[in-house]
């Protein structure tokens, strides 16, 4: 019985017809992708700094995208774009300093004084899992979630590259004008990285949740920034790297 694979494709980010950057895929939510990928490397910092955003019509497939910003937004400089290949597991390459990356944060998480339930937390990886789609029939996806702290799932997101899937939910937060995500929790599918940390972290979210492990510097940047991280999310048990304080009882 042949296997139904995950597809995975390259998809160009253009501006004002100029590349950007190109990323290896999953095709879904491409708009999300690029809204959420453009956000976290701050070439834009609301939704109406988009002008518009169209696939181009000079190819004969949906794997490239060319983004107007609005008048006010400056491009960003030549130094600080990726404009080369990355793939689907790229982590932070590319960026000209980390250090820029933890200063770059626009809201204060501790001041966030959700309290989140751990049967809550808890209940969270079943609920991602039954919501899959993708991933139940081709068991090679990464995914990621957004929910409130009552566990109510308002946006998932599934892609090859774990960073992708975040991306996509933080774009759709924020054509949705619901940023900062006060009050919510972020739930990935594999490892908390780095990257996947301070992408929570410029959301404004703060709670980041995976079923796997983080990284030292992942729980590092969550110690330094208030935000609560969780790591080993499965079954009935956990392991609290940051932000403790955050847990009911």
């Amino acid at each position: 019985m042949p296997d139904t694979l995950v597809v995975e494709e390259p998809l160009e980010i253009r501006l004002a017809g100029r590349p950007l950057s190109v990323t290896m895929r999953t095709p879904g939510n491409d708009f999300d992708l690029i809204t959420g990928f453009l956000y976290a490397e701050g070439v834009i910092r609301a939704a109406a700094d988009v002008a518009a955003m169209r696939y181009c019509a000079d190819t004969d497939t949906f794997n490239v995208v060319d983004v107007t910003l609005a008048e006010e937004v400056l491009p960003p400089e030549v130094s600080v774009e990726r404009s080369f290949y990355t793939t689907s597991a790229c982590g932070v390459c590319g960026k000209t300093s980390i250090d820029a990356i933890r200063q770059r944060a626009p809201y204060d998480v501790r001041s966030d004084a959700t309290v989140l339930d751990p049967e809550v937390l808890i209940s969270l990886p079943e609920t991602l899992r039954r919501a899959q789609r993708v991933f139940e029939r081709t068991g090679g996806l990464h995914a990621a979630g957004l929910f409130d702290a009552t566990g109510t799932l308002l946006v998932l997101r599934e892609d090859v590259g774990r960073h992708n899937a975040v991306d996509k939910v933080i774009g759709w937060a924020l054509k949705d004008g619901r940023l900062p995500l006060t009050g919510h929790v972020l739930l990935v599918s594999g490892r908390a990285s780095f990257e996947l940390t301070q992408k929570a972290l410029l959301a404004g979210i703060p709670a980041l949740a995976a079923v796997s492990a983080p990284s030292s510097l992942a729980a590092e940047l969550a110690e330094e920034s208030g935000m609560t991280l969780v790591g080993f999310l499965r079954g009935h048990s956990m392991n609290v790297y940051a932000g403790a304080e955050r847990l009911k009882d």
